[in-house]
């Protein structure tokens, strides 16, 4: 399937300004580029309930969380987000808008993790921060109005692997239990190269380069790139894990591990929606201001959550 008309606009306008690529930077700028450029590009805000900044206990400190509350009466159900960057970049500002549309069209809390980022927190730091972050809420979901019965985790790229990540950590240590999980072309397997990885592997935002910078920044051995705390396509066992939208797009270097990670949850037992956006590429999440598909995404998740908390006693 051809590009659609409005990724292309933005994949022409990004090569027409000489932006610098992602492996072409160091940590910091990558982090002081997409503050400046993500504000450009996704959609506007939304006004929700309320908005709550506050820090939670970690393994050897605290970070960060922002918890979304719809408009009305809870107790509300939980979406714990992660945002993407590679491990490297992103903040709670980036995913901001994209989380206010959420909160408000499915009607549920949403907590934003500000996870520790690399090279200053490598492996397993994120993980570990992102599954402590989701039994912080599952132990205080009362203080701030929210259902500890129906938790659901969701993260992209980068953000996509912690999620399903947490949902395996969940499963092997006893909980929390945990009702759904999104996973928004998510990396999955970061022992090997998928065949999108060559296809794709420059020119459509994200590239293959920048993907091997990134690794190299969140890991220091190549043994940590097998741990399934790191790739969790490589588990023996994918059955008991929540339900889970799967979404992919076409024109990404992570589209092969996203639907290969989609198709073992499936043949494990696990209930899976799996969506490709076949014109579009990876990130358009965060893109919803320049590139309809990324609203559309908004949509379809809000959409499959609201269908599942309403399942959830």
């Amino acid at each position: 399937m051809a590009l659609d008309s409005k990724t292309k606009a933005f994949l022409d306008q990004l090569a027409a300004m000489g932006a610098p690529a992602f492996h072409q930077l160091t940590p910091e700028e990558n982090r002081r580029a997409m503050q400046n450029i993500v504000p450009t590009v996704t959609i506007a805000s939304e006004p929700v309930g309320s908005v709550q900044d506050q820090f939670i206990p970690v393994k050897d400190g605290e970070i960060k969380i922002r918890i979304y509350t719809p408009e009305g009466e809870g107790i509300f159900p939980i979406l714990v987000h992660f945002h993407g960057g590679g491990f490297v970049f992103g903040d709670l500002e980036m995913v901001d808008a994209p989380l206010r549309a959420i909160t408000n069209a499915a009607q549920c809390i949403v907590v934003s993790v500000d996870y520790r980022l690399a090279p200053e927190h490598p492996f397993p730091t994120a993980a570990e921060d992102a599954y402590s972050a989701v039994k912080w809420v599952a132990e205080n979901a009362y203080t701030f109005g929210g259902d500890p019965q129906r938790i659901a985790v969701a993260g992209d790229s980068a953000g996509g692997d912690l999620a399903a990540v947490v949902c395996l950590m969940a499963r092997e240590q006893g909980g929390p239990s945990l009702c759904f999980q999104v996973l928004l072309y998510p990396c999955t397997d970061f022992s090997k190269d998928y065949p999108s990885s060559h296809d794709f592997a420059e020119g459509y935002f994200l590239s293959r380069k920048d993907m091997k910078y990134f690794e190299k920044q969140y890991f220091r051995t190549e043994e940590e790139k097998r741990s399934i705390y790191a790739s969790p396509l490589l588990a023996d066992d994918l059955s008991g894990l929540p339900a889970a939208l799967v979404v992919t797009a076409g024109y990404d270097p992570l589209h092969d591990e996203g639907q290969a990670y989609a198709n073992r949850l499936k043949d494990a037992g696990v209930k899976v929606k799996y969506h490709c956006y076949d014109d579009t590429i990876h990130g358009f999440l965060i893109l919803g201001g320049v590139i309809d598909r990324g609203k559309e995404l908004i949509e379809e998740v809000a959409s499959s959550l609201q269908d599942v908390f309403s399942r959830v006693s």
